[in-house]
């Protein structure tokens, strides 16, 4: 009984009529702005339709329909139309999925199975401008835009080698999002790459708009609050972790592409660093790596402090601390709260604003709440002092999204703090460095050279060495072709008298 009813349903799906031509350019007609016209040409007629909106009119007008034409079949079309990409095909699959990417489809009505694709997308893009969120004094001043081709080419410029391969995947049911993923052959690790095709082959996801997306679909840990690649705008910097062995992905309609595998130390060295002195470059580097953990920790400190350990305070500013907090209603704990949430709500609101009048609320909104709280006993002027430092710190880190994270990590260090004071701060230190210890970038580990320690990559890590001791890539990205260049060589100076 059940075997002849799955012969049934098997047999409906056979008598499913094929899709034609018609079929399809009937259900793409749904939509107002597709467009379909027919052009007479020696007793013959040809069909074109194509969407208004994501068809150039020029290129249509000027190219396409004269040539038409003057042609007797579509066979011809490859030899009158000045276009690289033209495909004939007779699949209506093909037919559908090229005029929804602004392609013109053309055929014969004496030939409806054979169907000329021509590319005749309209180019409305940005511009490319210098980098807005990694904005460097020194160096190139060209950053990425939201088109896929255009961040392909600011690569193969910095990069003009056969070596640099591009692997393109389409991801999405709706979006049909193009995603790319470069690596150098023959200095890239195969693991580290196929592991990044694989993970994106695998998604079964309706659409993927940015490039963010992505990172939190294929990172190694989905619920931890660091991120495991490095999102830049900034194609010299691609050009060069291409040269370290590392895997980059690009997202078509995002201004940002992603880096993989990383550590944690990369994501306090801005790319600016390599273009300054090694001393200047290492000076800022432990600069940002020491703001962000007083940002984590100064304010926790405050409240263990001022709750249970006030022997710690020592004597010259016991006096200070008394006066700031005579008139304060409220335990520490509140009162940190208070300032950490009031400069986060000014910082949100700026972010939202438009420019102009987001300087203006984050300036004006500062001063004012940070002197009405003050005035009216809420907060002393002491803890206001330690919060504004911690939020300029926090500000240090190049890469945004590590910004975050630092935001979000204060807060459970804060409410430790205060219910068992300085251990509490202890604890989440621990935890936060076992977190760590266990988080990976494409199964690489994140706290490397430090754990696992490798001495050579340190050259590299909160400190930057001159190039000259550089010779080699870095041991994380496990590179086939481990050697960037001669050191002997390199330091040989051939000077002529």
């Amino acid at each position: 009984m059940f075997k002849s009813r799955k012969k049934d349903k098997s047999s409906a799906e056979n008598k499913k009529p094929a899709e034609t031509i018609q079929t399809v350019f009937n259900d793409l007609s749904v939509s107002d702005d597709f467009k379909q016209s027919s052009v007479a040409n020696r007793n013959r007629s040809f069909f074109i339709g194509f969407y208004e909106t994501l068809t150039d009119a020029e290129i249509l007008h000027n190219d396409i329909l004269p040539n038409v034409q003057k042609a007797m079949a579509i066979d011809e079309f490859t030899a009158l139309l000045p276009f690289e990409e033209i495909i004939i095909s007779e699949d209506v699959t093909i037919v559908r999925d090229a005029v929804l990417q602004g392609s013109v489809c053309i055929y014969n009505s004496n030939n409806m199975q054979q169907f000329c694709l021509v590319k005749a997308k309209s180019a409305k893009e940005r511009q490319v401008a210098p980098p807005e969120v990694e904005f460097s004094v020194v160096g190139p001043k060209e950053s990425f835009v939201e088109s896929y081709g255009t961040n392909i080419h600011l690569i193969r410029k910095r990069l003009p080698i056969s070596n640099l391969v591009v692997k393109e995947r389409t991801v999405g049911k709706l979006s049909k999002t193009k995603i790319g993923v470069l690596y150098i052959e023959g200095i890239a690790n195969k693991e580290n790459y196929n592991t990044v095709l694989q993970r994106i082959e695998d998604l079964k996801i309706d659409q993927i708009v940015d490039s963010s997306y992505l990172t939190q679909l294929i990172q190694d840990n989905q619920h931890s609050p660091f991120p495991q690649f490095i999102d830049t705008e900034r194609p010299d910097r691609i050009a060069s972790v291409l040269g370290e062995g590392k895997v980059v992905i690009i997202v078509d309609g995002a201004p940002h592409a992603l880096i993989g595998p990383t550590t944690i130390f990369e994501f306090f060295s801005a790319f600016e660093d390599y273009y300054l002195n090694w001393l200047v470059a290492s000076f800022f580097r432990l600069v940002r790596f020491f703001a962000v953990l007083f940002s984590i920790l100064v304010t926790p400190l405050y409240v263990a402090v001022l709750t249970y350990h006030y022997e710690l305070i020592p004597k010259d500013m016991v006096s200070t601390l008394v006066t700031s907090r005579t008139a304060i209603p409220l335990p520490p704990i509140l009162e940190a709260l208070i300032l950490e949430l009031a400069i986060e709500l000014l910082r949100e609101a700026g972010a939202r604003l438009p420019t102009k009048v987001g300087q203006t609320i984050g300036i004006v909104g500062g001063i004012v709440i940070g002197t009405a709280s003050v005035e009216a006993g809420l907060t002393s002027n002491v803890l206001l002092i330690i919060v504004a430092l911690a939020a300029l710190a926090s500000f240090t880190t190049p890469v945004y999204q590590m910004g975050n994270t630092i935001r979000l990590i204060r807060f459970p260090f804060l409410l430790m703090s205060h219910y068992i004071g300085l251990i509490g701060v202890a604890i989440s230190f621990c935890f936060l460095l076992i977190h760590l210890l266990r988080l990976s970038s494409l199964g690489r580990p994140f706290l490397e050279p430090l754990y696992p320690l490798r001495v050579y990559d340190l050259k590299d890590a909160l400190i930057r060495l001159p190039f000259l001791f550089q010779s080699k890539r870095p041991i994380e990205t496990q590179t086939e072709d481990t050697l960037k260049f001669d050191s002997s060589k390199a330091k040989h100076k051939n000077d002529e008298n």
